[in-house]
């Protein structure tokens, strides 16, 4: 255990084929010390299965929970809690990553420090692609090359660019957390109590609620974009209205709760 340098969380739901692309581009990482978390927001048989039989190349778990709607917090929460290293990465389970990707947030991690990073929008068709290869380093490179240099439909391009070089600057700033891109340590998450189980629909609590938390109790906001880099796999947009989760968020900035109440320390 004392070799895993980070924790790595992936938050799925059913979807295995969009997993598999994303497990098998961690298993070509250059940096290998760290263990995999599977954080499912449900308990689906095909997905246990998967997990079951997939050639898993590190330490992992799989946790599940009782699909009751939308509580990924909840299982955000447990698997932060289960988390073996000091430093967790967080990515979800339709996003593909850069060979780099894990280096990269482990060299620019500090106990001060939240690391911010984007994510390439994918089209169905370069998506379709890349979930349906065996992914080796080559292709990862070349996904950038052919696909992103001429779009393809994909969006948000740039941030596919990978550098590595200019070690101890922020090469582009980023305004706000997001949820399939970022890292800290988990004594920070411990810090502000993670995620907020009281939002029970999806975003705004999964990640702006965090950020302006973490960034209230004091922790830097590192952008580490063009560095950590990760292709979001296409799929058909589930976006709901936002107004609740908006409002829960400004009540609770303006009652200061830095410290959730509905939070880590339940698994703790």
């Amino acid at each position: 255990m004392s070799d895993i340098k980070a924790s790595i969380i992936i938050s799925v739901y059913k979807d295995t084929h969009s997993l598999s692309a994303v497990l098998d581009s961690l298993k070509i990482q250059t940096e290998s010390h760290f263990e995999i978390i599977i954080s499912e927001d449900g308990c689906s048989p095909e997905m246990s299965i998967f997990v079951q039989q997939y050639n898993w190349f590190c330490q992992f778990r799989h946790l599940t929970q009782e699909d009751l709607g939308w509580r990924k917090n909840r299982a955000l929460n447990r698997a932060v809690a289960a988390a073996k290293a000091p430093w967790i990465i967080f990515i979800d389970g339709d996003c593909v990553v850069h060979p780099q990707f894990v280096e990269m947030h482990l060299k620019y991690a500090a106990e001060d420090r939240v690391l911010l990073g984007k994510r390439v929008k994918l089209s169905e068709a370069v998506s379709h692609d890349l979930k349906n290869l065996e992914l080796s380093v080559f292709d990862v490179e070349r996904l950038m090359w052919k696909y992103l240099l001429f779009h393809h439909g994909c969006r948000y391009v740039d941030e596919g660019i990978c550098i590595t070089k200019y070690p101890n600057k922020e090469l582009r700033k980023v305004k706000n957390l997001t949820g399939c891109n970022f890292s800290l340590s988990k004594q920070s998450l411990i810090k502000v109590n993670g995620f907020d189980e009281d939002y029970i629909q999806p975003a705004v609590g999964e990640d702006l609620d965090l950020h302006w938390r973490l960034k209230a109790a004091g922790l830097q906001m590192f952008s580490v974009r063009n560095r950590a880099v990760v292709y979001h796999l296409f799929h058909k947009s589930n976006w709901l209205s936002q107004t609740d989760n908006v409002a829960l968020m400004s009540n609770k900035i303006k009652e200061g709760k830095i410290f959730c109440v509905n939070g880590l320390n339940q698994y703790l």
